[in-house]
């Protein structure tokens, strides 16, 4: 499995529209991807590591899908609107980073 990971820099005049991201932005994606999009998490940013500090990122998204191949074939046919989607809701350019998933799930104890 592999995790698409867009993150949006954080900066003290940023503008970002969680809403419309959660609400509009996303669902689109889901659309445009179908099946190939295994399912998706939308991360709000909070704090650096301090508290003191602000968040790296104001917002990103996880996007997971079975292959690179999966991704590439569901995704780069709407690319342009995509892309050209974010405009609406947020000034910044994101950071994408396309990540193997090692472990999907370690929330169960080890005994």
């Amino acid at each position: 499995m592999i995790k698409v990971s867009v993150m949006y820099p954080y900066g003290p005049e940023a503008r970002f529209d969680h809403d419309y991201y959660r609400n509009q932005h996303m669902p689109l994606i889901k659309r445009r991807m179908g099946a190939a999009l295994r399912y998706y998490s939308v991360d709000k940013g909070l704090s650096g590591g301090t508290p003191n500090l602000p968040a790296t990122y104001v917002g990103m998204c996880h996007l997971l899908c079975d292959s690179l191949e999966t991704y590439h074939a569901s995704f780069d046919p709407h690319a342009e609107e995509l892309f050209g989607d974010i405009r609406h809701f947020t000034d910044q350019t994101p950071v994408v980073q396309i990540s193997e998933v090692i472990v999907e799930n370690s929330s169960e104890s080890e005994t």
